[in-house]
């Protein structure tokens, strides 16, 4: 358990590396800041997003769930605000960088899983 906790967590931060690589408008500045903003946005989407997801449950349902995006933007740029060395330019640069986020590190899990 502890063990596929680490993977989850090291993908997770290669993921963010990536994003950062692919998008001049989100930075990381070293491999620790990386892993301790995987760490956090992980916190924030296991405790946070759920109870956002709720109360936000009416505006999702009529925009056809379109306000998901929105909020993991917010949640993506949220983070970076609260970290150094983890840096989002702004909303949309998090709306992006949350959706790369999630593709990348859904193709890393597929290849790790493998």
């Amino acid at each position: 358990m502890i063990v596929r906790f680490l993977l989850a967590w090291l993908v997770n931060t290669l993921a963010l590396i990536a994003v950062a690589y692919l998008m001049p408008s989100i930075t990381v500045s070293s491999f620790g800041a990386a892993l301790i903003a995987a760490l956090v946005l992980g916190l924030v989407n296991a405790i946070v997003r759920p109870v956002l997801v709720l109360l936000t449950l009416p505006v999702t349902i009529l925009t056809l769930g379109l306000f998901i995006f929105v909020l993991n933007g917010l949640l993506f740029w949220m983070v970076a605000s609260w970290l150094e060395g983890f840096n989002v330019a702004g909303f949309w640069s998090g709306v992006l960088g949350a959706i790369l986020f999630s593709l990348v590190s859904w193709l890393l899990s597929a290849l790790v899983q493998r």
